[in-house]
């Protein structure tokens, strides 16, 4: 069985540059109009410490826009996940520009008493957004995707109520920041963890919901659309250490390609897509949770889009969120586990 997760990181760029309008109200609108149109769900990763500075020190006018965007949204039963960047925690704001903290940039790598307060401070801002004190998200995403090492972490997320994580990318390799993926489980969609992210525990009270990914050759990776977006993404930061690092990264045979929505075209999703429906009909008696992302600041391509879910409508492919996917996840996850052990 199948079902289709869209999950949008909310977001401006990870420097700080962007506008609240451009990079987030005006796309995130028009995305909520269409999932709207096809009666489907999404999974809106909020990032709340931006947010909260912005509104802090009064930067970006559209700030009162995007609170009751997040609180409409919620009010209609999209599902608000919990997204960090803990570089801005600390962040000011000097002569027109973010001054971030990026030795906070890896929030798995903090002492313990400073990720409890980051998340706890995050997720208080939310509930005051959504006007829910009792208000805690489902799910978690890591900023730029780390959340090695996970022990820490994850005992902080569970401390929180949070019962999935979707951070990982099988096959991720980051080498600036340590991350390391590729040993994460090659055949489960889904598993229990505990203190490590890509080792499944059969006693783990955490589920991994990984971002779908194939590995395709590196060159697979620069399509127009792709190219196009990365440079819009290139040209907010003249960061060139960073530009090296993910040249590092791409240098091998073969590269993680994440199902996202935003930089794919739709033959590119319905390909990535006609494989897992292949793989279902190979084994039905497995759940098979399919998470995409897009980022709201990539997003331009809204006819995409609307053509994909017409695609996932006319092939009988469910869509949901992190919380009615829980039942499901929580009765088998344990389950595939041990099976798809045995195989190995």
């Amino acid at each position: 069985m199948i079902d289709f997760l869209f999950t949008i990181d909310y977001e401006i760029f990870g420097n700080g540059t962007g506008t609240l309008e451009e990079h987030i109200h005006q796309p995130a609108r028009k995305l909520l109009e269409i999932f709207r149109k096809w009666n489907a769900k999404m999974v809106i990763y909020v990032e709340p410490l931006e947010l909260e500075k912005i509104e802090e020190y009064g930067t970006d006018p559209a700030i009162g826009q995007v609170r009751s965007q997040i609180k409409e949204a919620f009010a209609q039963g999209f599902e608000i996940g919990l997204h960090l960047h803990p570089q801005w925690f600390n962040a000011v704001h000097q002569n027109g520009r973010w001054l971030l903290d990026y030795s906070e940039y890896n929030v798995c790598k903090l002492p313990r008493e400073r990720i409890a307060r980051i998340f706890d401070r995050a997720i208080n801002y939310l509930r005051s957004v959504l006007d829910q004190p009792d208000y805690n998200p489902v799910s978690f995403r890591a900023g730029n995707w780390l959340f090695q090492p996970t022990a820490v972490a994850a005992g902080v997320l569970e401390q929180n109520g949070i019962r999935i994580d979707s951070s990982v990318f099988k096959g991720g390799r980051q080498h600036a920041h340590g991350l390391d993926y590729r040993r994460a489980p090659a055949r489960d969609y889904y598993w229990t963890f505990r203190d490590d992210v890509t080792k499944p525990a059969a006693d783990g009270p955490l589920i991994e919901v990984p971002i779908y990914t194939r590995l395709v050759p590196t060159w697979k990776m620069a399509t127009a659309k792709r190219i196009r977006t990365q440079k819009s993404a290139r040209s907010q930061s003249n960061d060139s250490r960073r530009r090296f690092d993910r040249l590092r990264d791409l240098m091998r045979w073969s590269y993680p390609l994440k199902l996202d929505f935003c930089r794919m075209a739709p033959d590119e999703l319905v390909n990535m897509m006609e494989q897992v429906i292949r793989d279902d009909r190979a084994t039905p008696e497995f759940y098979k949770p399919i998470v995409a992302i897009g980022h709201t600041k990539d997003l331009v391509d809204f006819e995409t889009v609307d053509i994909f879910l017409s695609y996932l409508r006319s092939n009988n492919i469910g869509i949901t969120d992190f919380g009615g996917a829980l039942p499901r996840l929580s009765s088998s996850a344990n389950l595939q586990s041990r099976v798809e052990a045995a195989r190995c």
